[in-house]
This record gives C-alpha cells, structure tokens and sequence, in this order.
C-alpha cells in the first residue's frame, strides 16, 4: 500500500514528458487530461510527497463530484491540505468561467418545461453549499437571455420580495422568467416559505402583465423521488 501511494504521488517534473499535464494538453488537447490533471493546472505545484495530481485526484475523492467541488466557498477551500487561498481562488475562478460557458450556451436551448429547466441549470446548483436564488428571464421563444442571481441564503419574503425578482425581468424587457432555487439538503420538497413566495410572485407578475413560467427547487435524485420540483407541475402556477 505504501509502495503504491509513492507512486501516485510522483511529482509532476519527474513523469514523462508527454504525461505532464501543460505538455500533454499542448500535445493532445484539453479532452485528453482527466479531472483531476485539469485542475492541477490551477493548483500548480504540489507540497512534499504529494503532487497537484494528487491534491486535486484527493479532492475529487472526498467531495465526489466537480459540481460538489465547485460549489464550495473559497474560504472553505482554502483550508484543505496542499491548497492556500491563492490556489483555491485559481480554482474558484476555473468552476466559474465554466459556469459561465455553461450559461451562454443557455440561449441555445428552449426551457419551456421543468426537465429543460432543470437540465440547465441543475449541474450548477445541485451541489452548492447553501441556497441560491436566480431568475432566469426568457425571451418570446423561451430561450434563455439572461441569469440574476437574486439572493444567498433561504428563500423567505425578504430575501425573494417580487420587486427584486421582477427588476430583472423588468430591465431586460423579457417575455416571461423563471424562478429557481436550490435546496442543500438534496430534498427539493417545498417549504411553506417557498410556498408564500411563490404565491406573491404569481399576483406580482400577473399585476406586471409578464410570464411566470415556473419555480423549480433543484435538489438531488433519490429513489422514489425526482431530482426537483415544479410549482407549475404542482399547479401553483397555471
């Protein structure tokens, strides 16, 4: 055992040239690295007796996922072994852009129902640590033109009032918008909060004379159950 975990933790400078992560995406391109040499890239060198390879093959072992990784707050991060807050920031900054990429590609797609909604936007907030709040507004075919995040934190009438759910759709001149929120836990079961918010913000968009498309809670699958709920599925929003 001890034998094997000296070998996966050669340093980067002592493998083949070509099985270097830089030189090898040099050769063959970004596809042909796996994950974890991916983000040694961002996390650069390694501490004694443990690559970056390493160090990021460890982190995807205990988080589980690179969405889990992602939704990590860099403070939080930067404590794990071989990382710093400059490492974690370079790593922060590399989920981000990719969510971002993922988000341009959202004009591409038509969300005219809850499991184009949660296909979308589910990779990125399934995992996050605490709740977030976004409006995705939409244009007359449905497609996405842009994303806001609203608030972090719990839904509740202060933190989801209708006036800062509408300003988006509002200042975009959209057609209609969707409310989506997360769920930590992994169980997208709504709450009476979630409940109450969504009620005003039916009223608020009907008074504005725009489209409430839907509120999806994103959680996690589970047998038995779907990865989220749909308040227009529920019949809350017609």
């Amino acid at each position: 055992m001890h034998l094997i975990t000296v070998l996966v933790s050669i340093m980067i400078q002592d493998m083949p040239f070509d099985e270097r992560p830089r030189e090898k995406l040099a050769l063959l391109g970004p596809a042909a690295l796996d994950s974890s040499e991916l983000m040694a890239l961002f996390i650069s060198t390694g501490t004694k007796g443990r690559s970056a390879i390493t160090i990021g093959r460890e982190l995807l072992q205990k988080y589980g996922s690179m969405s889990a990784l992602g939704g990590m707050p860099v403070s939080e991060l930067a404590k794990e072994k071989g990382l710093s807050l400059a490492k974690a920031s370079k790593l922060a900054a590399a989920f981000e852009l990719g969510a971002r990429v993922a988000r341009e590609q959202l004009a591409k797609v038509s969300l005219n129902g809850p499991e184009e909604i949660f296909q979308a936007f589910g990779p990125q907030m399934s995992h996050l640590a605490q709740e977030q709040v976004v409006v995705a507004t939409v244009d007359t075919r449905l497609r996405h033109i842009g994303t806001t995040i609203v608030s972090m934190g719990s839904v509740s009438e202060s933190t989801a009032h209708p006036r800062e759910i509408l300003r988006p759709v509002i200042t975009r001149g959209a057609n209609g918008f969707i409310l989506i929120h997360n769920h930590p836990s992994g169980d997208p079961s709504p709450s009476r909060a979630d409940e109450a918010v969504t009620r005003r913000i039916v009223d608020a968009a009907n008074l504005m004379q725009v489209r409430f498309l839907d509120h999806l809670i994103i959680g996690r699958p589970s047998p038995g159950r779907k990865a989220y709920f749909s308040f227009r599925e529920a019949g809350t929003i017609a």
